[in-house]
């Protein structure tokens, strides 16, 4: 793991179209109900079976309802073979997000 980011270098990142996967681990239930636009839904328990999804990401930040999941997640990201690329947990979590947030399942 390469440490957490706050909201303004998430936002930073997205708005100079840097290439970031945010991985939600929040449970689908709680991501339906708001997210950081353009994030998916890995919940935390499957985690471990889908982080090959992540293989060729540029960066992961990691995302869930208060900061502190998210920092098990990068972790447990960061430690995969296959990511070679920064990996973050952002700070504040979905909770601290002060930017838009989209409903539903993302698709």
């Amino acid at each position: 793991m390469d440490g957490e980011c706050s909201a303004a270098d998430l936002k930073s990142l997205l708005d100079t179209d840097q290439d970031v996967r945010i991985v939600d681990v929040r449970p689908p239930a709680a991501f339906e109900r708001g997210h950081i636009p353009d994030s998916e839904n890995v919940p935390l328990a499957t985690l471990t079976n889908e982080v090959d999804r992540l293989d060729g990401a540029d960066r992961v930040v990691t995302v869930c309802a208060h900061g502190e999941a998210s920092i098990r997640a990068a972790r447990l990201v960061a430690a995969y073979e296959g990511i070679d690329c920064p990996v973050e947990s952002l700070s504040c979590g979905v909770d601290g997000w002060d930017g838009d947030l989209e409903m539903g399942d993302g698709h």
